[in-house]
Parts: C-alpha cells; structure tokens; sequence
C-alpha cells in the first residue's frame, strides 16, 4: 500500500466552533498519536484527503507533512456527515515503515456459486497483522461455483504474504446453503395456487 502524501497544518484552536470554521474552508480537522508521542491536532485539506482515504480503503496509509516533517499515519477512526458526506473529523496512529499493526480488513466475494443457492457473508471483516506499509486493502474470497452445503472458514482464506490471521480460524466467513432454492418453490407452490383460484373464477363467473 502506497502513502498518499498531504500536507497538514498544525491546529491552535479547538472545540466545535473551530471546528466549524475549518470544514467551511473545505478543510479537516484531524489528530495524530501514538508512539508515546503527544497528541498533535492537525488540519487537513479536504479534497485531497477525501480522495487519498478512498483510495486507501478502511486502513488508508497517509504520509503527513506536519511542520516540514514527513510522518506515516495509519487511519483509526473517520467521521463522516452522514448527510453532505464530507470528512468532518480524522483520528491517525502514527507508524513507521516496516511495523507491524493490527488492523480490520473486509472480505470481498468474488465468483457467484451454483444456481438455486444462498450466499451469506457471516463475517465481513476479519483482524490481521502486517506491515502498516503493505496492509492488503481486502481479501478476495473466491466462490466461483461452490456447491450448496460449501462452508469458508477464516482459515481457508489466502492471504498476502507477510500478512498473519489473528481472528480464530474456525470463525465462519462464508455459509452456502439452499434456502434460495427453498424459498423458489414456496413462491412457485403459490403462484399455483393463485393461478387455480383465477381459472375457477374465469369458469364459473365473477365472483360475490
């Protein structure tokens, strides 16, 4: 995972009003910890790190240019107005190239399984450890015509090189089943029904 890098500027003002007046700059207020290090209040640009958040995914990996100072940021936690969808608020850790951190990376199915069947994504998340410069933005599991009965476990899963399981190996990621197929013949049965009642209507006149 590459580090989009962003100049930050370093934050004096605090509490909602400021920052209010940062977001209608189109900017971002941020903090940045770990280390052992201080908390640092940082204001971001807001265009520029919305983009470099989405293209990193949930554990975008930013370089902060705080002061002059180049520092990897791993994103924690970001809060989004759930109505404009703008960045309202940005916790970092700070990391270092090669360390190794404990993050959450969602599961994507790829493939479609037989006809007639149920996928259910039990868990779509599960907990690695990697390097924080080569997170893996997601892990694909492929279920490319996977029988009904199929069960994927967080054990089965490929992952990355340099990337280590943390959560149990026997959690379920994946469950196929035939409740599609089930649930086609219960609506098949009803249109039956529904059609016979029509045809004895038609035969013996309108119904009272």
């Amino acid at each position: 995972m590459a580090a989009e890098k962003i100049t930050a500027e370093l934050r004096t003002e605090f509490g909602k009003g400021a920052a209010r007046r940062i977001r209608r700059e189109d900017k971002v207020p941020a903090v940045l910890y770990g280390h052992g290090n201080e908390t640092v209040h940082l204001t971001l640009p807001g265009h520029e790190t919305m983009m470099a958040i989405k293209h990193g995914g949930a554990n975008a990996l930013l370089e902060l240019d705080v002061a002059g100072k180049p520092q990897l940021a791993l994103t924690k936690q970001v809060q989004v107005d759930p109505i404009r969808r703008v960045l309202e608020h940005i916790d970092f850790v700070a990391v270092t190239k090669g360390e190794k951190v404990t993050v959450d990376v969602p599961v994507h199915l790829v493939g479609e399984a037989v006809r007639e069947s149920l996928v259910v994504t039990d868990a779509a998340t599960i907990q690695v450890e990697a390097e924080a410069t080569n997170i893996p933005e997601f892990i694909e599991v492929d279920i490319e015509g996977a029988e009904i009965g199929t069960q994927i476990l967080a054990a089965d899963l490929a992952l990355p090189q340099g990337t280590t399981l943390l959560t149990d190996g026997e959690t379920l990621i994946v469950n196929i089943s035939a409740q599609a197929a089930e649930e086609a013949e219960a609506v098949e049965a009803e249109a039956g029904v529904a059609e016979g009642g029509a045809a004895e209507v038609a035969e013996g006149g309108e119904a009272e």
